[in-house]
């Protein structure tokens, strides 16, 4: 089938619902899309019916409301179409009242203690801008999720909140530019994917990996990442064929998967979407992140989407491309080629600035997991410090307007409007700097810091609510000026003075750049629970509760469920970690201490003289090591025991950080030594070079 042909073929999309609807129906649907009025009874009825014999011709015989809950992936409960008859015939029916809205027992979903486990019943309502489609034998259906009193307990409503938000701020902007044909901005995103594949019978035999998603064991390899041979690197047969029925199945699915690649490190590779609004983004990231898992099998192969799968070699991040264009095809951050371009783009850009300066923490923490602590601050990844590369030229021209005088980069005059004038700018204005944490990258921003297995909503919610809210600033100044020109020229130049200290075009990779962030006041929230806690902060709840993305209730509850994922997951590690080491690594190591040993006294009894000088040494090391074990095993269990009689959230997350966690690691250390004396015949696991060169 050629791709054209492929390509939606599984959506309900817009040439479906044209095709299929009648003409008034279809126009009522695509006004409740676009201009998020009430979608009408009769309406409903009609476009289920359509969705569901388009679905059954798809081979489709149930129906299911897909959501995305607390727990950062997606859940879905299906239900048949078939409704009886008499006692020996069913018909096949669909109903608007099934379409919009949905009731699963949610009870058991993290709800950070807004209902109690009795409380089962949820409500999942439809969002018609995200389109249905048909995966297996089942028509999904994209929903939000809420409990039975109201509370958001998922992550797309509060995305859907958030893009209202930004349209009706950026709106107001518009008008003061005089824009009257846009009707809607909204915001896009292209999030682009890494992961790690592995040969599917190593991926069995490490416990680790099946539980965790990560090695908690596992000595350096002679070789890493450092001849810098497989980034971009050619690509094998045998994950072209992968990659070739991940292309296909996701584009039959509508998701735009654009590009792929072999990354840096061995046997990581990376998948890039063109950009679409957000709310459809994550959607199709999650399908992304789904399929990647699911087609691996089919190949032998096993799909790593950790953050650190690997200890010693680069770990796996999500980059978040983000952006906001309006309806009419204008892309805000564009810098474009006339002065009222040029003024409006430097507005838009602004915002950005203010919003990632004021609310640096708000969005460190929506990236905070225990997973993504591996990575952030390595040389692989962008340091816990929230800063924005513009390039030398952008950042020349905002140091003008604040100073005052023409910049460097420009052309002589001004605008009427008594902004320095920006030449005509190519579309990359910047290099693309790898090391930055927000990189502007010629008409959006690149946000670098989540980690390859989170949802995107999360870091979308945040910036499309604080920028929002910064242009909700502007405009309520510029709609109260005298003199429009002269309050937008005061404005930009007390924005760039008050911010630009958030402006960064160097290596965020040095300990240079730490020294300099903490002399200009900028935050660095090493790990999760340095970030996660200051959720509650008045300042990041007033901006929340303001635009009704959360509720103040909501908000603690968010910061409670993010505090228990983090103790969760160093718990199942540890736990883990300490069967493997019981079951599997204690008795290989003590089968091969008896060789050794026996090798030893079996020299020592010949009747002549022999050196056993290599043996002594050995089999030294190997009992001073499993003491060493030994001792650390105890102290993890005793560790992991106190951490489970903590009763506050924070007092556990932060014990599991400091105290759970340490000691995994000094238990590592001993077991990666050992690994590196114990004969291979007898280590109980797949290493390192098996895992990472043996694809």
């Amino acid at each position: 089938m050629r791709v054209n042909d492929l390509f939606g073929s599984m959506v309900f999309n817009d040439d479906v619902m044209r095709e299929r609807l009648p003409k008034h129906i279809y126009r009522s649907l695509k006004s409740t899309i676009k201009d998020n009025t009430p979608l009408k009874e009769d309406v409903a009825d009609v476009v289920a019916a359509a969705m569901k014999d388009w679905a059954i011709e798809k081979g489709a015989t149930h129906f299911t409301h897909w959501f995305q809950p607390m727990t950062g992936t997606t859940a879905e409960k299906h239900d048949s179409f078939i409704s009886p008859v008499d006692d020996s015939h069913v018909i096949m029916e669909f109903s608007g009242k099934e379409l919009v809205k949905g009731e699963p027992d949610a009870s058991s979903f993290p709800s950070g203690g807004l209902r109690a486990t009795f409380e089962a019943r949820g409500y999942t309502a439809w969002d018609p801008t995200s389109p249905a489609f048909v995966k297996g034998h089942s028509l999904f259906i994209p929903t939000a999720f809420c409990s039975y009193t109201g509370e958001v307990l998922d992550k797309k409503a509060p995305l859907l909140r958030s893009m209202e938000v930004i349209n009706t701020q950026a709106m107001r902007i518009l008008r003061l530019f005089g824009n009257t044909t846009a009707k809607h901005v909204t915001t896009t995103v292209g999030a682009e994917q890494e992961y790690f594949l592995i040969d599917r019978q190593y991926y069995e035999a490490r416990k680790d990996l099946r539980i965790t998603g990560r090695t908690l064991f596992g000595a350096k390899p002679p070789k890493g990442q450092e001849l810098e041979d497989h980034y971009f690197g050619s690509i094998s047969e045998r994950v072209a064929a992968y990659m070739k029925e991940l292309d296909e199945e996701l584009w039959k699915l509508g998701v735009t998967a654009k590009t792929k690649h072999s990354e840096a490190a061995p046997a990581q590779f990376e998948l890039a979407p063109i950009f679409c609004t957000s709310n459809i983004a994550c959607d199709h990231n999650q399908l992304v992140m789904e399929y990647m898992r699911k087609l691996a099998k089919h190949h032998d192969l096993a799909c790593l989407l950790h953050e650190k799968p690997f200890a010693g070699v680069n770990g796996s991040g999500k980059h978040n491309n983000w952006s906001m264009v309006t309806d009419d095809g204008q892309n805000l951050l564009e810098p474009g080629t006339s002065p009222e371009e040029n003024a409006q783009f430097l507005l838009f850009l602004c915002a950005v600035i203010q919003a990632v300066d004021e609310y640096a923490e708000l969005i460190r923490l929506t990236v905070a997991t225990a997973g993504n602590d591996h990575r952030l601050g390595a040389s692989e990844a962008p340091p816990a410090i929230m800063s924005i590369y513009l390039g030398d030229q952008l950042t020349d021209i905002l140091e003008s307007i604040e100073k005052g005088v023409k910049s460097n980069n420009v052309a002589a005059g001004f605008l009427k409007i008594g902004v320095n004038s920006l030449p005509v700018l190519p579309k990359d204005t910047t290099d693309r700097n790898r090391t930055s944490p927000f990189a502007f990258t010629g008409n959006k921003f690149e946000f670098r810091m989540p980690g390859s297995s989170i949802s995107i909503a999360g870091p979308n919610i945040v910036l499309n609510t604080t920028i929002g809210e910064v242009l909700s600033q502007y405009a309520d100044r510029l709609e109260g000026a005298d003199d429009f020109i002269t309050e937008l020229n005061t404005l930009l130049h007390d924005v760039i003075k008050q911010h630009k200290r958030v402006i960064f075009n160097g290596n965020n990779y040095s300990d240079e750049w730490v020294a300099e962030a903490e002399r200009r006041g900028l935050l660095n929230l090493r790990t999760a629970i340095d970030a996660i806690p200051l959720y509650v902060l008045k300042k990041n709840i007033d901006v929340l509760v303001k635009h009704k993305i959360f509720s103040e209730e909501e908000i603690h509850s968010r910061c409670e469920i993010l505090l228990e994922d983090y103790s969760k997951c160093i718990n199942i590690e540890a736990l883990t970690m300490l069967e493997i080491a019981h079951r599997e690594i204690m008795p290989a190591v003590i089968a091969y201490t008896k060789l050794v040993s026996e090798t030893l006294q079996s020299k020592l009894s010949l009747p002549i003289a022999i050196d056993t000088h290599a043996e002594t040494i050995l089999l030294t090391k190997l009992s001073q090591l499993s003491a060493a074990m030994t001792d650390h095993m105890d102290a993890l269990e005793n560790k992991v025991t106190h951490a489970k009689s903590l009763t506050g959230v924070y007092e556990s997350a932060k014990f599991y950080r400091d105290g759970v966690f340490l000691e995994m690691q000094e238990l590592r250390t001993v077991v990666d030594e050992l690994e590196t004396l114990v004969g291979e015949n007898y280590w109980p696991m797949p290493t390192y070079c098996k895992l990472l060169f043996d694809l």
